[in-house]
């Protein structure tokens, strides 16, 4: 990840290039690493001038030692930046019908302009990875401006408008750094490319439309669910996510979703320490060692990691549930476990910080990333770059327990689809800005479009389940829980499935006390205490009659309560506009299905034994 933001279309861009790297400080913490700017003048009819601003903040991950940006093509025509990592560049690169290709970097983003070059902005639907880009070309006039974002949304990107310069356009990878200048901020919407070329009013196009993207809006879909695909699938996104050249780690909450991404990423970290040790012993050049190749590109030389263990990290505060299932988790997978507590009070500190770098009001959003915000700070800090992590999940296999009170299978696939659209408002939001606010990169493996194509179109009768007294068991004892079909794939051991038979002495992928642990809600998993708190302090500082002139104050996504009115309050202190306002989406629970209207975990009443359960521990 890194931050990107440029101006198209600038009247006096020259002029102008002072103030636009005043606004890309703004965003520094997502690019420590390097700073880069380039100014491309346009030649236009008379006087006027005209030019485009493109400035870079980098993380450098790969190619670290030559892949700073805007990066320019070898016949200095096109001009890119780039926010994200691109999975299949290799492979990319290799389908390029021009074998005279000249490329200056290591980057994995450089193969961007050369597919542009040979297929115009038909390209995008090739690129695997998590990406925002803004591309110029100036072999064209007027000069050509192609801006994407990926098909999810795990990167963040805005565009904006200015009163002032009526002729520019402004995309930046996050809202702070274009606010001060356009009175007219949008979210660039998920699975789309902006084409100056286009008609205006129609410069947005989607390029993005899996099998499974209109499924809500019929028959739901009627494939089985194969679970070995599903794990093999899983296992080939996590692989390819470990292209690195600085050392990487993983999120772990202890939950599922999490102790399952650490469990395949400990595997294959072990066995590319296994091959960096025989490299090593064989006495090949340092240079060769030191190669870090995607895992998944089938052909070229193994990865290596920069570290023998996977390290990993979790945070709650003391006794929380997050903290003793990951440390259970960790111990079993054999990773170096970093565990950090928070105090509540720590957490209310943080909380003005955290609404800067969200960009959000949404309560549910702030309430997890306030964790994941003081956790990436201490993960930055010894050395990290990159990490896992497990979003996605929850709303691919309708893992959320809400889930349960859908009346029939379509409504349940219906409201999948639904959250996996949404989820750059909040859970894909959450993650890249939380860790990103310090200069630490998180992927998500379950949102690879190839586990996506897999599982979406999985007849939802497989994803439905029931609680309670209606909760069935499987022939091995198992219940028919959220997210069974997942659990379910991965309940087997994995050098037996290499092998072909039983192999003496081998490990399951999780222990079951975490593969069949029971989902925690929405902020809950670490530590009860912590929403309490927030509410406990939102009752302090917004008084009765604040919180009753509410919708004067806010008409637009009104405040239902002090917290979310607290947030409001500090949200509007760094991003006063309108404008701002409607560029956050608020997470809203399914009334319709008796959810309550806050989503914590424990306004769900099938949760309230599991509450009760780990509150008695925690005390």
């Amino acid at each position: 990840m890194c931050g990107i933001l440029a101006c198209i279309h600038h009247p006096n861009a020259q002029a102008y290039r002072s103030k636009m790297l005043q606004l890309s400080r703004t965003i520094r913490h997502r690019g420590p690493d390097w700073s880069g700017c380039v100014v491309v003048d346009e030649p236009v009819a008379g006087d006027e001038a005209r030019g485009s601003i493109l400035c870079h903040e980098r993380l450098a991950i790969v190619g670290v030692d030559s892949g700073a940006q805007p990066l320019v093509s070898d016949d200095g025509k096109l001009f890119l930046c780039v926010n994200g990592e691109i999975y299949n560049h290799r492979q990319l690169r290799k389908s390029l019908k021009d074998k005279n290709i000249k490329f200056k970097t290591d980057s994995d983003c450089e193969v961007i302009m050369y597919l542009y070059r040979e297929h115009g902005a038909d390209f995008v639907n090739q690129l695997d990875g998590m990406f925002s880009f803004v591309l110029l070309d100036t072999s064209v006039s007027p000069h050509r401006v192609v801006t994407a974002r990926d098909p999810i949304g795990i990167t963040t990107l805005y565009y904006g408008y200015s009163y002032t310069y009526p002729s520019a356009v402004y995309f930046a990878s996050e809202l702070k750094a274009i606010a001060p200048e356009c009175e007219r901020v949008h979210s660039f919407p998920p699975g789309h490319m902006y084409d100056s070329t286009r008609k205006h009013g129609e410069e947005f196009v989607r390029y993005y439309n899996p099998s499974w993207f209109h499924t809500d809006e019929g028959a739901p879909p009627t494939n089985p669910a194969e679970l070995q695909l599903i794990r093999e699938t899983l296992e080939k996104a996590v692989r390819k996510r470990l292209m690195s050249e600085v050392p990487y780690g993983v999120l772990l909450s202890g939950g599922l979703d999490s102790s399952l991404i650490a469990s395949i990423a400990a595997r294959e970290t072990e066995k590319q320490a296994r091959l960096q040790q025989a490299l090593m012993a064989a006495h090949e050049p340092k240079s060769k060692v030191r190669r870090t190749e995607g895992a998944a590109d089938k052909g070229d030389e193994e990865m290596l990691t920069a570290w023998p263990r996977l390290h990993s990290f979790s945070i709650g505060l003391p006794g929380s549930p997050d903290l003793l299932a990951a440390r259970e988790a960790a111990e079993f997978l054999g990773t170096i476990h970093h565990e950090y507590t928070f105090s509540v009070q720590e957490g209310l500190d943080a909380l003005s910080d955290v609404v800067y770098h969200l960009e959000t009001y949404d309560v549910t959003t702030v309430r997890a990333s306030t964790p994941m915000y003081l956790l990436s700070r201490k993960i930055k800090a010894i050395g990290v770059k990159m990490v896992l992590s497990g979003e996605g999940s929850d709303e691919i296999f309708g893992g959320y327990l809400y889930f349960h009170a859908a009346p029939d299978k379509q409504a349940f696939h219906q409201e999948s689809v639904k959250r996996v659209k949404n989820l750059h408002t909040a859970d894909c939001l959450r993650a890249n800005k939380s860790t990103m606010a310090w200069g630490l990169e998180a992927r998500v493996p379950f949102l690879d479009k190839a586990f996506l194509e897999v599982c979406m179109n999985i007849d939802p009768e497989a994803k439905e389940f029931s609680k309670g007294a209606h909760q069935k068991r499987d022939a091995d004892g198992h219940p028919y829980m959220e997210k069974y079909i997942l659990r379910k794939a991965f309940d087997c051991h994995p050098d037996d499935l290499e092998a072909g038979k039983k192999v003496p002495g081998s490990r399951p992928y999780l222990p079951d006390s975490i593969l069949w642990r029971q989902k925690e809600q929405f902020s809950d998993g670490v530590g009860y205490s912590w929403i309490d708190g927030m509410k406990e302090h939102a009752e302090k500082t917004v008084s009765d009659e604040k919180f009753a002139e509410r919708a004067e104050r806010y008409p637009i996504e009104t405040p239902d309560t002090k917290e979310a009115y607290m947030i409001r309050e500090l949200f509007e202190h760094w991003f006063p506009s309108d404008s701002a306002a409607r560029t956050a989406v608020r997470w809203v629970p399914r009334g319709d299905w008796g959810c309550a209207s806050d989503p914590s975990g424990r306004s769900v009443a099938i949760h309230d034994a599991a509450y009760d359960a780990d509150k008695a521990k925690a005390e």
